[in-house]
């Protein structure tokens, strides 16, 4: 897909991995649809960011965490007389479940945020897209989908049930739409790790040192312009699976 003059609506944008993903698409020309959630400062200034670029960039505010809410985001976007060209699922949710101490709200929130927000906008976009005779969709999950570590369950199963969903996706909407997945690995380590567990972690990659969100979002940019990659996780991990 030719990427210039798209609109790319991509979900947990206004910071962090999604921040530059968003970032990434504008400097490739696409329009922006910027998603957040409750961020809107960082929300009003990345969308600076990216119009600086030169493209469009619309902000839409949603808790995607329901059907409903992943709903209302279509429903806006459609009424603002905008079609999506490219789906990017980015939004997600982190946090430590060890499996004895995982109730069932946990389990719920972390699910809603990385799975169900995903299945819902990507069913209702996806059938957008279409209908109109063509798109892309890239899921943001992570290596941990594919091989899952420790005191992290609900998050793991969160991001695996989105690797399969991508699976599923590229089979339903094939041949006019793909669906794709990126899993990153030690890419943005949470602000509470200390130096030692960060030297840790890039002991247990390939190349020895942690990635960047721009990986991420190069990976995310190379998906939505190919024309034959349909229904694949490309893995960004620096080698930690093969660890």
């Amino acid at each position: 897909m030719e990427i210039r003059g798209k609109n790319a609506l991509v979900t947990g944008a206004a910071k962090r991995v999604g921040r530059e993903i968003a970032l990434a698409f504008a400097k490739k020309g696409a329009n922006v649809l910027l998603h957040y959630r409750s961020s809107h400062q960082e929300a009003l200034e990345t969308a600076a960011a990216i119009r600086s670029l030169g493209v469009r960039c619309d902000l839409f505010s949603a808790d995607l965490s329901a059907a409903g809410g992943a709903l209302k985001l279509a429903r806006e976007i459609r009424h603002a007389g905008l079609a999506v060209d490219i789906l990017v699922n980015s939004a997600s949710l982190f946090y430590k479940t060890p499996l004895n101490d995982t109730n069932e709200h946990a389990l719920d929130e972390l699910m809603s945020a990385n799975f169900k927000g995903p299945f819902f906008l990507s069913k209702e976009i996806g059938n957008q897209m279409a209908a109109a005779g063509g798109g892309t969709i890239i899921n943001i999950a992570d290596w941990s989908g594919l091989r899952p570590y420790k005191n992290y369950a609900a998050y793991c199963a969160s991001k695996g049930a989105l690797i399969t969903f991508t699976k599923s996706l590229a089979r339903e909407l094939a041949p006019k739409v793909t669906a794709n997945a990126v899993a990153p690995g030690p890419v943005l380590l949470p602000d509470d790790f200390t130096e030692e567990e960060k030297k840790s972690i890039e002991k247990l990659t390939l190349l020895g040192r942690i990635g960047s969100p721009s990986d991420v979002a190069n990976a995310a940019v190379f998906l939505a312009g190919s024309r034959f990659i349909n229904g694949a996780v490309l893995v960004v991990d620096g080698g930690r699976s093969m660890m």
